[in-house]
């Protein structure tokens, strides 16, 4: 709504009405120590209305969702409504991810425009709404129709202002090794915020949010939630204010960030998906899941299902050579795996994690026979064949280093700290991005290839490009972020029958911004499945487990130095997208039959856990015990999982209720021969079997009959 003297009003986000009358109408009092843009009303100040695109320096001292240097050095702007368009469709967003349609009438996007009229400064909101979720899309484009520099110091894509703060703020902090673990926190006065200053969306905070209703839980109460499509820093930002009303607003980092705005250019922010439920945090993960799954996911490989994998990295790490991977490559096809991957150590010099990053060509002295060589042995064994890269990444220890030392991100001058000894590439340099694009490229065509791993293992010191002007050093993080779509995009495009997973030392880049280009991410490079119960149940909150890696490993797990059953850690990694990283070839008779096993059972039901689906029945962070499970569409077929993590004393009998089944519907729990209605198993519940010892699990299957 557009307020008097051209300011944007927001009025209403939530559940969908059949027609608004202004029930909850602006309200306006005149307030002390809020000033007011228009002299002729003391009860007029955006320091308290709800505004679309607020603004600091023109009365309103709350977090602002933009903010704009002139040449003066001022930062006062004051944008107004200038004008606004509904169009049908999606506009995608160049050089930048995003959700998208295929079929124009799916979805219809609103533009408004503003100006400010001093400065010269276009800006455009861009809403999108969706016929089949209850989602809206919104990002900003800025325009600067003027003919002096303008400086962006901050560009938010999106902004909210609620009229209250009965909310609980739910965010999902973790590390490395325990990622995506649950919080809830009741709102308060001030400011309270989710970031990464680390030049990636990070292990420490995802860029996630979402505000509960304090009586929200898994099945009902509202939930409106904000995820950000976009790979480096972020700033998801919650203000409580003197009057009790919260402004969300979330987009790039505003620190170490500036934007140089030269007269004609624009800058494109990128995007916010912005998620309502009225049925608790279940449809918010309903909404995201389908969203993600067939609206940001691309190509071949999103509605294909997912092949079962073993990676050798924790059965060899750097010690190799053919004979070696070949014959793990033979136990493991015979045991119904069907893809090896040859994760870090095949090229360049690298027998330990201190050289050859960037030197993407195969070591001569451990596969004297080449890439290609190998692929086809594997091939022979009935098995397809991948390979993991660190392409982002640069050894000092490399040709790619010696030949190019400037190519890395740094700053003349400044020592050059390292991490996991090496140092990152400046992808916001066009030479730097063609070449890897083209190391790359050779590599993957060398040999038959059908599935890449691509790593990424760390964060950003010493921000600087050597090809950037010093008034555009604080650019580098983002173009360095533009880069890594552009190389990604031409890669994947190039090899659009080679399934891509992202990584990122497990989980530290698990977003929408890498979802687009790869359909899938390393979940966390903790594979104990006790630990990935709060880890994958934590992801399951925003993001489809057709996008989860989640591997079996072996005992005592190399994380946590925990042991568990072969089984409970098949349970556990068979609610994604499944594979191992264990020596195969040291696995007792008995260990082997559990493995064929869960390879035959995973198989015959992969399409229903990666494409069906997900209802979280147990709350690791709540108990004792997780569960969870997975329907097909059609509701024929569903997977339960049940995991109990301590053994107690005297248990009591517990009962499981189960959810997304058809009522009207019979259904057999695997051999047995007694049937159940689904309203009985949805609204009375199944007993749990007595288990004895700790990290017990049992995965059952239930078939309409």
């Amino acid at each position: 709504m557009v307020k008097e003297g051209g300011y944007l009003v927001h009025l209403y986000w939530g559940k969908r009405i059949r027609e608004y009358n202004h029930s909850n109408k602006v309200r306006f009092e005149d307030r002390g120590f809020s000033p007011n843009p228009l002299e002729s009303d003391r009860t007029f100040s955006l320091d308290t209305l709800p505004q679309e695109y607020p603004q600091f320096g023109t009365t309103d001292f709350r977090d602002p969702a933009y903010q704009v240097q002139s040449e003066n050095g001022s930062t006062i702007t004051d944008l107004r409504y200038n004008s606004h368009k509904i169009v049908k469709g999606k506009p995608n967003l160049e050089g930048l991810p995003s959700t998208y349609i295929e079929e124009e009438e799916e979805a219809e996007t609103l533009e408004v425009t503003l100006i400010d009229s001093e400065l010269h400064l276009k800006v455009v909101l861009s809403y999108t709404t969706f016929k089949d979720f209850d989602v809206v899309t919104r990002s900003v484009r800025f325009v600067n129709e003027g003919v002096e520099k303008l400086r962006l110091l901050k560009v938010a894509s999106m902004n909210v202002d609620f009229h209250d703060a009965d909310f609980d703020i739910i965010t999902l902090p973790g590390a490395r090794i325990r990622e995506r673990h649950i919080s809830r926190t009741p709102l308060r006065e001030g400011v309270q915020s989710v970031e990464s200053r680390r030049d990636a969306s990070s292990h420490q905070h995802n860029p996630f949010l979402a505000l509960a209703r304090k009586e929200t839980d898994e099945n009902h109460g509202e939930v409106f939630a904000f995820n950000f499509v976009y790979s480096g820093n972020f700033l998801g930002s919650v203000e409580v204010d003197q009057f009790n009303q919260t402004r969300v607003n979330m987009g790039i980092n505003p620190f170490d960030f500036t934007w140089l705005l030269e007269p004609d250019e624009s800058f494109q922010s990128p995007e916010v998906v912005m998620a309502y439920s009225g049925n608790g945090f279940g449809g918010m993960s309903k909404t995201f899941h389908k969203l993600y799954r067939t609206r940001l996911c691309r190509g071949k490989f999103r509605d294909e299902e997912r092949p079962v994998l073993i990676n050798n990295w924790e059965a060899t790490y750097f010690d190799f050579n053919e004979d070696k991977l070949t014959g793990l490559a033979t136990q493991s096809g015979a045991l119904g795996i069907e893809l090896f991957v040859l994760d870090d150590g095949w090229f360049g010099k690298r027998d330990d994690d201190y050289s050859s990053l960037g030197d993407w060509f195969v070591d001569k002295k451990k596969l004297p026979n080449g890439l290609k060589n190998l692929a086809e042995n594997i091939q022979q064994e009935g098995m397809q064949f991948g390979l993991w890269f660190e392409p982002e990444m640069v050894s000092e220890d490399s040709e790619l280093y010696r030949k190019h030392p400037d190519w890395c991100i740094h700053v003349p001058e400044r020592q050059r700290s390292k991490g996991r000894s090496q140092l990152i590439l400046d992808f916001s340099r066009e030479d730097v991005c063609e070449e890897i694009i083209q190391q790359i490229s050779n590599t993957l065509s060398s040999a038959p290839i059908t599935y890449v791993k691509w790593d990424m293992n760390r964060h950003m010191t010493e921000v600087g490009s050597g090809a950037l002007s010093k008034e555009r050093q604080r650019e580098t993080a983002h173009r360095y972020m533009l880069g890594l779509y552009k190389v990604m995009e031409e890669i994947t495009t190039r090899f659009p029958n080679i399934l891509f997973e992202s990584c990122s030392g497990g989980g530290g880049r698990f977003d929408p911004g890498m979802l687009y280009y790869m359909p899938q991410t390393w979940t966390s490079d903790n594979t104990d499945a006790i630990s990935r119960l709060k880890i994958q149940y934590g992801t399951s909150l925003v993001y489809p487990i057709s996008s989860m890696g989640a591997h079996v490993s072996a005992v005592p797990n190399h994380q946590v130095h925990r042991n568990t059953s072969l089984k409970t850690r098949g349970i556990v990694a068979m609610s994604g997208n499944f594979g191992y990283e264990l020596d195969i070839t040291e696995l007792t008779d008995e260990e082997r039959a559990e493995v064929m096993k869960q390879t035959f059972f995973y198989k015959e039901n992969r399409s229903v856990i990666q494409f069906g689906e997900f209802y979280r029945l147990k709350n690791p962070f709540e108990g004792n015990d997780t569960s969870w499970m997975f329907v097909s569409e059609d509701q024929q077929e569903a997977i339960i999982a049940y995991v109990q993590v301590l053994a107690d004393p005297a248990p009591a009998f517990s009962v499981i209720k189960l959810k997304g089944l058809a009522p009207y519907k019979k259904y057999r729990i695997d051999e047995q021969e007694k049937t159940f209605y689904g309203d009985e198993l949805m609204n009375v519940g199944i007993n749990v079997p007595m288990m004895k010892g700790d990290f017990q699990s049992f995965m059952w299957k239930l078939i309409e009959v």
